[in-house]
């Protein structure tokens, strides 16, 4: 007896599509007097310096940047409409916590935290001494792992006004991921099971 084997025309529209996008962010702060007080505060963590940074939140420029780099690729908006510098709640605030509810709108669109990568432009202080921690920290406020978090830093060779000292600037670009969708006509003829999209 012979089995009888499916002609049926392999169809690559059913197979799941997964959308990828990147997002690309970037911000920048002047440093604050010295007789201001303010703690520099990069990727949530204090690094020791006579001066910090000038901001109504506590001027983390590297998790601002991160932030609107989400915020971008989830076409989203950006961190000045989330969270605007003329609302008085956002005074001081810790930036890791914005960055923490920048994750939950980028999750509750369903996309998924696939990689950040980043830069700092600063020519002082020295920050490699402190990459690991901020890696740390960026990584417990997107609930990602560690080495999905890239940190790195940078000089200009005194050019600009980072070069100058009158501030730092960061740099950040991600990846984001939304499995689980199906290819154009047949989206619509797949079931949707419960909690599909949100991957995070």
């Amino acid at each position: 007896m012979t089995a009888k084997i499916s002609q049926t025309p392999f169809s690559a529209s059913r197979l799941p599509e997964t959308i990828q996008r990147i997002g690309l962010g970037f911000d920048a702060h002047a440093f604050a007097a010295p007789e201001a007080g303010r703690p520099l505060i990069l990727g949530g963590v204090e690094v020791p310096y006579e001066r910090g940074l000038l901001g109504h939140s506590d001027a983390d420029v590297l998790t601002h940047a991160i932030a609107d780099a989400l915020l971008g690729a989830a076409r989203a908006g950006d961190i000045g409409t989330h969270f605007p510098d003329t609302d008085p709640s956002y005074a001081q605030a810790n930036s890791l916590d914005l960055l923490a509810r920048t994750k939950e709108v980028v999750c509750g669109s369903g996309w998924r935290i696939v990689d950040v990568d980043s830069v700092i432009v600063a020519q002082a202080p020295r920050l490699a001494p402190y990459r690991d921690e901020m890696r740390a920290r960026l990584a417990q406020a997107l609930d990602v792992k560690t080495d999905q978090i890239g940190v790195k830093a940078t000089t200009t060779e005194r050019l600009g006004f980072e070069g100058r000292e009158e501030g730092i600037s960061a740099q950040a670009i991600v990846l984001l991921q939304q499995p689980g969708r199906c290819n154009r006509a047949e989206q619509s003829e797949q079931p949707k099971q419960s909690g599909e999209g949100c991957a995070c």
